[in-house]
């Protein structure tokens, strides 16, 4: 009991900051109940315009179509209650702390997919959720007790809104010229990326609104933050048309936390009083999550047949382009 009330009083722990973790868990909830609807208005889509598509990609009118389907609609009011929730949470928490609280929507995602799809999970699909879980849970454990809220600088602003620029950029170009190619994983990885900034600068925002800095600097990060959500919304959207919904969510609820955590971490100092093994924690529950998510890219029922089907029509491919040089020959 001495070295644990030591070790609070060295972080000079606030009971106050695990206001944000109920917050985080209903927004969860949205999370996954909205990803199910959304991913269901993109598969009507897609069985539409099946005929006219030669890739995973949604085309311009496509996307359109998804403002018709009553799914659609109903699941991104969803998400967007699991935005308001999630903001709440990032102005009680730190950014550390509630961010990766997502990963309880992969759980539900999970179970609502296999009901919907009357797919059941196989055993390594089910190894691989609790690997994602199980790293956020004791990433999220850990954090709740060594995690601090820290002042925002200008000069912290300046080096996330730099990065988010080169990463806009890239998956931009990126995306232009892979669009025709890009699998599942791409997009969600994308997405992952893209909501971690965006969570980072809604915490920056709440934070700077709180203290009463309303500057050029603060407008700035709404813009980069809108521009990363736009981006990222359209990826997950490309994702659900390639991909099952809980691999989706297994991806930013992974992804996006890490992303995230790392600038608040590298950048906003979240995790400054820390002790070193709470550091180490944090990289070894991370780099579990990670495992996950491509145990589960790799052994879901759906994403096993895909890859499956690809490999069939390659082989069957090659063999068509052998005979057709035997009879040349």
């Amino acid at each position: 009991m001495d070295d644990l009330s030591q070790l609070t009083a060295a972080i000079a722990f606030d009971p106050k900051q695990l206001i944000g973790i109920p917050f985080a868990l209903v927004g969860a909830v949205f999370m996954s109940i909205g990803a199910q609807m959304q991913h269901r208005g993109v598969g009507k889509v897609g069985e539409n315009n099946a005929k006219n598509a030669e890739n995973a990609s949604l085309n311009l009118r496509q996307l359109l179509l998804l403002f018709r389907r009553p799914s659609w609609v109903f699941g991104s009011v969803l998400l967007g209650f699991a935005i308001v929730f999630q903001l709440v949470s990032l102005g009680f928490s730190p950014l550390i702390v509630v961010q990766p609280i997502g990963a309880v929507a992969l759980v539900l995602t999970s179970v609502i997919n296999s009901r919907v799809s009357k797919t059941h999970l196989n055993a390594m699909s089910k190894l691989a959720v609790t690997l994602c879980v199980g790293g956020i849970g004791i990433f999220v454990a850990i954090a709740a007790f060594t995690a601090v809220n820290t002042p925002i600088s200008a000069a912290d602003l300046l080096e996330i809104l730099t990065i988010l620029a080169v990463v806009l950029v890239v998956f931009a170009v990126v995306f232009w010229i892979f669009r025709k190619r890009a699998s599942a994983l791409f997009y969600i990885v994308g997405a992952g990326v893209l909501y971690g900034f965006v969570a980072t600068l809604a915490k920056v925002v709440i934070t700077r609104v709180f203290s009463g800095a309303t500057d050029w600097l603060t407008w700035a990060c709404v813009l980069a933050l809108l521009l990363a959500a736009v981006l990222g919304a359209l990826f997950v959207q490309n994702a659900y048309s390639s991909g099952p919904p809980d691999l989706v969510i297994a991806g930013l609820t992974v992804i996006d936390p890490i992303v995230a955590v790392t600038i608040g971490i590298v950048i906003l100092d979240e995790a400054s009083q820390a002790p070193g093994w709470a550091i180490l924690s944090f990289i070894g529950a991370g780099a579990i999550a990670v495992v996950g998510v491509f145990m589960l890219a790799k052994y879901h029922p759906h994403t096993a047949h895909e890859i499956a089907e690809v490999t069939q029509d390659l082989k069957s491919s090659v063999k068509a382009r052998t005979r057709r040089g035997s009879s040349v020959k």
